[in-house]
């Protein structure tokens, strides 16, 4: 009697469904850490007073949206407690704490992301921060 060995017949095949996985995990990776450049949209409605610009060199920006989100020169701040600004900061300002800071926040944005922004510059020993106002006949928009 013979018997027959089916495991020659069996077709070989590629599972696509691990293929599929891994490439679903890496496009939602690569979407979510990709940097997109957003920040010529943001709108700000600033506070307004009726003062004198102080005159500065080159200050650096640190920019509160209504959200509470932070954008330190033009980096974005992925988390919004005191470490991760407090490192931001960091990279972009380097070791020069004279430098003048430049606080603009919208009118709108929470009061506890303001003082967050405060601890954090007071923490890195920064002493001269100046806050952005609009004039009181500008319509609101950052220019």
């Amino acid at each position: 009697m013979r018997i027959r060995d089916h495991r020659r017949d069996d077709e070989p095949e590629i599972n696509m469904i691990p293929l599929i996985d891994v490439i679903l995990v890496m496009i939602i990776f690569f979407v979510v850490t990709a940097t997109f450049d957003a920040r010529s949209v943001i709108r700000l409605e600033l506070p307004r007073a009726s003062g004198e610009q102080a005159a500065a060199d080159q200050p650096l920006l640190l920019l509160v949206n209504a959200q509470g989100r932070y954008f330190v020169g033009d980096r974005e701040v992925l988390r919004d407690d005191v470490e991760s600004l407090k490192a931001t900061i960091r990279e972009v300002a380097g070791e020069d704490r004279e430098r003048p800071v430049m606080l603009r926040a919208d009118a709108r944005t929470p009061w506890q992301s303001v003082i967050t922004a405060y601890d954090a510059l007071g923490q890195l020993g920064f002493r001269t921060i100046m806050n952005a106002t609009a004039s009181p006949d500008v319509d609101g928009a950052a220019p």
